[in-house]
């Protein structure tokens, strides 16, 4: 996962989740095997009541085992999985459960701290859930409710999809996640990130961790990391726009007992402020309040007001060298230590102001 995309000003078309289509090819597929009879689309309902329809595609039928697939669409969010293709197998067992099994792209789960067992496939509750419900109900309507379903989660090229994603560092390997608590995709949701900082988070404490490293995005820690060659990947948490859920998140974990944040020049210069959502698409760094910031680090009006000019908080590296002398730097980074200290105070955060070179400026108490 690489730094936020900005939001395009226009309205956004909303998509559906992995959940939602391995739920639709599930139907399809199970009831194309206990009819014999090939559908072009199909209906579900999705958790947050809207009934959907989705077009499906046979890929494989017998009397025993029926494949459908479906491409799932994203909406307008930048989503990795945006035009992948779901599959679900499904055939009767005779154990009455229904079971799931990990296809081909779909992740296993190797590391403890998620929703799901290690040794399960990465398919998370509500999905499951969801195509229990679809099951049970094909079974039920045509007489054979003492039989169980298993049913293969598969996506082309998932293997290679999960690279662009942070999944390997929360113990899913071999494929992405089947997600979905709405079923819906909506663009840029904040509710998908920070559900991925809290999961990110619990994983590092089910596995031992006491020390994290958080960043905005990709770019951000890999100039970090040269300070912490020994870290595990475990460890780092992107925490994206969303420094107010994040120190939340670490506030509310007991056994976290350090923080290493890292933090560029124009996220710091909103975060010295109080904002603690730095999405460019909710704030904008003001320009006052860093020109009174200079004068409170003791620069004359001829200097600070050199600030009122700029039209990027980047820029200020053209006013303030970018080193641990310049008192302008020092006094910005203690306004970031103050606001995020004050959401997680049991925590010891040291932050690291990162210029786009990879130097950087630290701050601790």
């Amino acid at each position: 996962m690489g730094e936020l995309q900005d939001i395009p000003d226009r309205p956004l078309r909303k998509g559906y989740t992995t959940g939602a289509c391995a739920t639709a090819c599930t139907k399809a597929a199970l009831w194309s095997l206990v009819t014999q009879k090939e559908i072009k689309e199909t209906q579900i309902q999705l958790p947050i009541g809207d009934l959907v329809t989705f077009k499906v595609q046979r890929n494989k039928f017998t009397k025993k085992e029926v494949t459908y697939t479906t491409i799932k669409d994203a909406g307008d969010d930048p989503d990795v999985t945006h035009n992948a293709e779901i599959l679900a197998t499904v055939c009767l067992n005779n154990t009455g459960d229904i079971l799931f099994k990990r296809g081909e792209g779909v992740g296993l789960i190797t590391l403890p701290g998620l929703e799901i067992p290690v040794g399960e496939p990465a398919i998370n509750p509500v999905p499951r859930d969801m195509m229990r419900i679809v099951c049970k109900k094909i079974l039920s309507d045509h007489g054979l409710e003492k039989n169980g379903v298993t049913i293969t989660i598969s996506v082309k090229n998932g293997e290679q999809l999960a690279k662009r994603t942070l999944n390997s560092r929360l113990g899913i390997l071999h494929g992405i996640s089947i997600l979905g608590t709405t079923g819906v995709v909506t663009p840029f949701s904040a509710a998908s990130y920070i559900a991925s900082i809290q999961q990110g988070i619990d994983v590092a404490i089910a596995n031992g961790k006491t020390e994290l490293l958080i960043n905005s995005g990709a770019r951000s820690e890999k100039m970090l990391k040269a300070l912490f060659p020994n870290i595990s990947e475990i460890s780092c948490i992107h925490y994206g726009n969303w420094i107010q859920e994040t120190f939340e998140k670490i506030d509310q974990s007991p056994q976290i007992t350090k923080v290493s944040m890292g933090i560029m020049l124009g996220k710091a210069a909103k975060l010295a402020q109080g904002m603690t959502n730095t999405h460019s698409g909710k704030t904008t760094w003001d320009k006052d309040f860093i020109y009174q910031l200079a004068i409170e680090a003791g620069y004359p009006d001829q200097i600070a007001n050199k600030v009122l000019a700029l039209n990027m908080a980047g820029r200020l590296r053209e006013i303030f060298t970018f080193n641990d002398q310049e008192n302008f730097y020092q006094k910005l980074i203690e306004q970031c230590h103050y606001y995020c200290q004050r959401i997680a105070p049991k925590v010891t955060i040291t932050m690291y102001l990162i210029n786009s070179d990879g130097t950087h400026i630290s701050y601790s108490i």
